[in-house]
């Protein structure tokens, strides 16, 4: 733990990516990032009613308990994830009660692990992978999604249900912006033209070994008296349980 000048004590948060995807003259090659408790400031952030309209409420949270001198968007999601989870530890503890059906649970939040990424995988300092589709043969090379990206396919998506309310295209978004090349092929045109046509099988295939080998956090967790594992529910309620009743009195 440290402190800055205005006696505000901060810790250091580890990455689950290492640090190995960013370029090496960014800060966050390191896999640390630090920050700061919770501030008076940052629970006007969790209230403002605008961000919470915009869906943006939990990134503006985030982005102000950042000490570290990074560009926010070029965080991958999994190390974001890690920083909303370092969040609400510091902001009001490592306790999370929540219900899940009609029982209440109880998870310690700094029980949840980064996942295991091997290492031997990656490039340093570069954001991409290789992987064959196992149906047609051809070799991608796929990177994980930043903050930038997620806010352009956003924005890709909602314009086309402009056009057509019924269009549902974000799965093929996706990976227009995961894939970064097709047999060597970098052209974005080409690469958007393939995913249209890309067998089921192996876009399947491909989502399947990124969830496998992206750099994340475990919020599996078993429910009282179940052997099977669920997801911890994380909304704007996970910050602060009395919130709604806070701004509704």
């Amino acid at each position: 733990m440290s402190e800055n000048k205005l006696n505000i004590p901060t810790e250091i948060v580890e990455l689950p990516s290492l640090g190995l995807i960013y370029p090496e003259s960014s800060p966050l090659s390191s896999g640390k990032i630090e920050m700061k408790y919770m501030t008076a400031k940052e629970e006007d952030i969790l209230t403002n009613q605008n961000y919470i309209n915009k869906g943006t409420v939990l990134d503006e949270l985030i982005k102000s308990l950042i000490v570290s001198d990074i560009n926010y968007d070029d965080l991958c999601v999994g190390d974001k994830n890690a920083i909303l989870i370092a969040s609400r530890i510091l902001g009001y503890g490592k306790d999370y009660t929540f219900m899940w059906g009609n029982e209440e649970q109880n998870v310690d939040l700094t029980t949840i692990e980064n996942k295991p990424i091997d290492p031997k995988l990656f490039k340093k300092g570069v954001n991409e992978l290789p992987f064959t589709l196992p149906t047609t043969n051809n070799v991608i090379t796929f990177k994980f999604l930043t903050g930038n990206d997620e806010k352009k396919i956003k924005a890709e998506v909602d314009g086309l249900k402009k056009i057509n309310k019924n269009s549902s295209t974000e799965l093929s978004t996706r990976l227009k912006y995961m894939i970064t090349s097709i047999n060597g092929n970098r052209d974005s045109k080409d690469i958007r033209d393939f995913v249209d046509v890309m067998l089921a099988r192996d876009s399947r295939a491909l989502r399947e070994y990124v969830k496998e080998v992206q750099p994340d956090i475990d919020l599996t967790f078993f429910p009282d008296g179940s052997d099977e594992k669920s997801t911890i529910p994380i909304g704007l309620s996970f910050f602060w349980p009395d919130l709604w009743d806070s701004t509704s009195s």
